[in-house]
């Protein structure tokens, strides 16, 4: 019994030793394998595009006459009638509106009295100054009153003569307080109804000339220098996407809107049937593109040694590496960069503060590769 325990004793501690020393092999080797696993990391990147010789502005504005003519009375009154709505059609000589003729009526009585009593005048003075110049003839007046009588009639001839313009003045007012419309068109607004009461010149009726349409845009005054009448322009409506015409600038404001800061530019369309009044249209221009900067997204900067850099990826060896650049300045969107970029760069946009010099990356289409194929992006 003594002698079968002494012998079994090594054997068991030989057993215990070469575990730990297999085990402690098996870690190394592991630790090593971790070592040199090289890693890849996964990126987002952006190309760099070329930038476009031209590029286009769009603004949008409503279809609208060329001529619109705002309507009002020549004289004051109150409207007693309205003849027409918004809608219609008018032609020359239709009656839109009229206002109380009573006291205008009653001026040309007025004024018929008031030619009655000079025609009068006239006659009378027609009378002495006959009379005068025959005394005159036979010496029996001296020449001073035959004078006088030939002014007295001078002045009731002039005094007739004004209170014909007077009549005349009169009923032509008369027939101002009959509103009518003097071109064809369509009535787009009626500014004052009936029982208003306004004053001569006040707009009641607004025609829209039948003939060409326009549509009216503001322009920013960063653009404003890129139209100039004549300039031809594409014109798209949202009520029929393939209805596009052809239009030029026909006017150009000289000074922007003192609140919006806006240039009100007017383009002419060609004549079409399908082209409505108030329709909403979108005025295309294709101008030329100052910006020679390229641009890159903000995330895409990083800063070394002081130095603005991004990181350009290397295609064949799928690696980073560290690229000086000039920035021009900064925008919304992000930076633009004058100097130190090319067409066709890739660079990373995301997860700059990750990237060493000669860094293994993996490009999103590496990314859905894997993916397709059942790998796990570490």
């Amino acid at each position: 019994m003594i002698s079968l325990k002494t012998v079994q004793l090594p054997s068991f501690v030989s057993l215990a030793l070469l575990g730990a020393v297999a085990l402690a092999v098996s870690g190394c080797s592991e630790e090593k394998k971790a070592e040199s696993e090289e890693i890849i990391r996964p990126v987002k990147v952006v190309e760099i595009a070329a930038a476009g010789d031209t590029r286009a502005l769009d603004y949008s504005g409503a279809v609208k006459a060329r001529v619109e003519m705002n309507l009002g009375f020549r004289v004051a009154g109150k409207i007693i009638d309205r003849r027409v709505n918004i809608g219609d059609r008018v032609k020359p000589g239709d009656l839109l509106a009229e206002i109380d003729p009573t006291d205008y009526e009653l001026a040309v009585k007025t004024a018929e009295a008031n030619l009655a009593a000079a025609e009068k005048g006239v006659a009378t003075a027609d009378l002495a100054n006959k009379r005068a110049q025959q005394l005159y003839d036979k010496s029996v007046t001296a020449k001073s009153q035959m004078e006088q009588a030939a002014l007295s009639y001078d002045q009731a001839v002039s005094t007739r003569d004004a209170a014909a313009s007077s009549l005349d003045q009169a009923k032509n007012q008369v027939t101002y307080t009959k509103l009518k419309a003097d071109r064809n068109g369509i009535v787009t607004s009626i500014s004052a109804d009936t029982g208003a009461v306004v004053a001569a010149g006040t707009p009641v009726v607004t025609v829209a000339l039948d003939g060409e349409k326009e549509v009216q845009i503001a322009v920013p005054e960063n653009d404003i220098a890129q139209f100039k009448p004549g300039k031809t322009v594409k014109a798209s409506f949202w009520s029929d996407n393939k209805l596009v015409l052809d239009g030029k600038v026909r006017e150009v404001s000289g000074s922007a809107d003192a609140q919006s800061r806006t240039f009100s530019v007017r383009v002419s369309l060609p004549t079409d049937d399908r082209v409505l009044l108030g329709m909403t249209a979108t005025i295309e221009a294709a101008i030329g593109n100052a910006e020679t900067n390229v641009a890159i997204p903000l995330s895409a900067l990083a800063e070394r040694n002081g130095k603005k850099i991004v990181w350009v990826v290397d295609r064949n060896a799928s690696t980073v590496h560290a690229r000086e650049i000039k920035v021009a300045d900064f925008t919304g969107g992000g930076v633009h960069v004058a100097d130190g970029l090319k067409t066709g760069d890739l660079v990373v946009s995301a997860g700059t503060q990750f990237m060493t010099e000669n860094l293994k990356i993996k490009l999103p289409e590496q990314q859905s590769a894997q993916a397709e194929t059942g790998d796990i992006i570490r």
